[in-house]
């Protein structure tokens, strides 16, 4: 399996509750088929430039073990979902 980092942004209106919701949600996504290795939320930030006139997001890091297949739905989940400003998902076996 690879080992892969992935950060996303959470709109800063999201209710804890949804919040919590939707971090467990990519979690399943990662743990079916994958091991998800550490979640960190770093918490609310402040952006580096205005997003849609938003100035604050909720950085959540998640450091996961899987296949390109894992990525790829993790990635079109954050791509469907109203609550996720911006992600990114990094290689990190790559050379």
């Amino acid at each position: 399996m690879t080992n892969y980092e992935t950060m996303y942004i959470l709109r800063p209106s999201v209710e804890e509750e949804d919040r919590n919701a939707i971090v467990e949600k990519f979690k399943g996504i990662v743990s079916n088929g994958g091991e998800v290795v550490s979640v960190d939320e770093w918490g609310s930030r402040k952006l580096a430039y205005e997003i849609e006139k938003v100035k604050d997001g909720y950085y959540v890091l998640m450091t996961f073990k899987g296949d390109g297949a894992i990525v790829t739905e993790l990635e079109r989940n954050y791509r469907i979902s109203d609550d996720v400003m911006r992600f990114i998902v990094i290689n990190l076996d790559q050379k």
